[in-house]
């Protein structure tokens, strides 16, 4: 068996543990056999990340290992590989500098790296410290090789060939400092879009809510601002967010609802409210935690050209009907493999880097 099948057929494997772990949980029903130490593991393991980040609740994390689970199948993953040239690839240490806004967040290019046969040295984030450790004890298991594929530092990162490095907009100029005589890839601040016309089904706004309120908002793919129509009513919107209320019995959320609420108020801004999201008027994209932002449009070109023109701070373009590249409503947190981050394909970076 060749590296490259050996490593593919661990990452199946590790998919169809994963699916299995979610299922266990989602069942309570337990795993048996070799796989009862990792279940205890994997169920440790959760139960720290979450007392560490309180962000990281159990709900959303077993929704970031169920879509890698979904996401590592035979058939995704050769479908994934199957237009690059693996044997391009010269191996050479990668540094990964991982953020941490969102649970597994720097997965994908973990796999990438070691899916193309590279080494990974990763710094992860603190906020995110747990899980991914964990994964790779995990693939160690089911493939030794990767024991000595992967290395975990907190140290200053001084012998690798490429790196990767995912962060604010602030710290992406040390990163340039830094890393810029290497080869690289460097993601700064991006947020999400929606683009509504007012003839969205009920469906569709209540699928939008996934892309809203899933992760609390923290991703680069959550949907943190709207563009309207002018005169666009909001009362179906509102409608259909409904039935995410109990949202706001987390603490962290309600803390930073009734902290940005009391400074808009303050400030005499005009909100729209239902009690667990706010809306507000506002040319910005990054908006605060329980907040969405919207601006209204006159005519559909005229929003094309806005969100094309700010292309450069957009991950993901929630519409029907406006791009080529769209996202459906409710999909932006279940990206396929080779949807990446920024449009930057990773893999074939690691290929073409010597």
């Amino acid at each position: 068996m060749t590296e490259h099948k050996s490593n593919l057929e661990a990452f199946v494997k590790l998919g169809e543990f994963l699916g299995e772990y979610c299922a266990a949980i989602k069942n309570k029903t337990g795993m048996q056999g070799e796989h009862l130490e990792w279940f205890s593991k994997f169920n440790h393991t959760i139960e720290t990340a979450h007392h560490h980040n309180g962000w990281f609740t159990q709900e959303n994390l077993l929704f970031a290992l169920k879509q890698w689970a979904l996401a590592l199948s035979k058939d995704t993953l050769e479908h994934w590989l199957s237009t690059y040239d693996m044997s391009k690839n010269q191996t050479k240490r990668v540094a990964l500098i991982l953020a941490g806004n969102i649970p597994l967040v720097g997965f994908h290019d973990l796999l990438a790296v070691l899916i193309t046969g590279n080494t990974a040295i990763v710094k992860l984030s603190s906020n995110d410290k747990q899980l991914l450790p964990l994964i790779v004890d995990y693939l160690g298991f089911l493939n030794p090789n990767f024991l000595d594929s992967v290395q975990f530092t907190e140290e200053r990162l001084t012998s690798f060939d490429a790196a990767i490095a995912t962060g604010s907009n602030n710290t992406a100029r040390y990163f340039e400092y830094y890393f810029g005589k290497k080869p690289n890839i460097i993601r700064k601040n991006r947020n999400s879009v929606a683009i509504l016309t007012g003839k969205e089904s009920e469906l569709e706004l209540a699928a939008l809510g996934e892309d809203i309120f899933r992760y609390y908002g923290l991703g680069c793919r959550s949907v943190s601002k709207l563009f309207v129509p002018k005169g666009y009513n909001f009362d179906a919107f509102f409608t259909a967010q409904f039935h995410h209320n109990q949202i706001i019995n987390q603490h962290k959320y309600a803390n930073n609802y009734d902290y940005n609420k009391a400074v808009y108020l303050m400030s005499e801004f005009n909100i729209l409210d239902n009690g667990f999201l706010m809306l507000k008027e506002d040319a910005s994209y990054a908006s605060p935690i329980a907040t969405v932002f919207y601006e209204t449009y006159d005519t559909d070109e005229l929003v094309k050209q806005r969100v094309a023109a700010d292309k450069e701070a957009i991950q993901c373009v929630v519409s029907n009907g406006f791009f080529p590249n769209e996202i459906a409503f409710g999909k932006t947190q279940t990206p396929e493999l080779w949807d990446y981050a920024d449009g930057v394909d990773t893999v074939e970076f690691l290929l073409k880097t010597s």
